[in-house]
């Protein structure tokens, strides 16, 4: 069975590659797969986050980067994935992965949500957290893997 672990990965974080790895244990392939946000604004190319995830997952042989301007469920549904994979931090997460969930059934309710919880070191990471923290040159160590850190030291530069 395969799945689909959807994001903006801007950057990918510990917590995000922490799901990934999870996730890669129990399906046959995971389809890692950012997806274009027209309402956010990001700090990273589509073409370098590729290049930072295929980087961070390189040692998982059966996850796969990719990138999609689909909604979720389409995308899931052409990768023959019918599982949609996502992590939860806190409540405010629980809220909008709810309501997310009911849009995907309503659009097409053969595709399922599994949810991780993430793992308590975890819980306060976020991709924007981390790029304010980085932007103000705290260091982000462990909260992200070094090569992100140093594309974000580039970056903010």
């Amino acid at each position: 069975m395969n799945a689909v672990y959807a994001g903006t990965f801007d950057p990918v974080t510990s917590g995000h590659l922490d799901i990934i790895e999870r996730a890669s244990k129990m399906y046959d392939i995971l389809y890692v797969t950012i997806f274009v946000n027209p309402q956010k604004t990001t700090l990273f190319s589509l073409e370098e986050r590729i290049a930072l995830l295929k980087e961070v997952t390189q040692s998982l042989g059966n996850v796969r980067v990719d990138f999609s301007n689909d909604l979720a469920v389409s995308y899931a549904k052409k990768m023959n994935a019918p599982i949609l994979v996502r992590g939860l931090r806190a409540t405010m997460d629980f809220e909008y992965e709810l309501q997310m969930a009911f849009s995907n059934q309503y659009l097409d309710d053969s595709v399922d949500m599994v949810f991780f919880m993430t793992r308590p070191n975890h819980s306060f990471i976020s991709s924007s957290s981390v790029k304010e923290m980085a932007s103000h040159h705290h260091l982000v160590t462990g909260l992200v893997p070094p090569v992100v850190e140093t594309a974000l030291q580039k970056n903010l530069k």
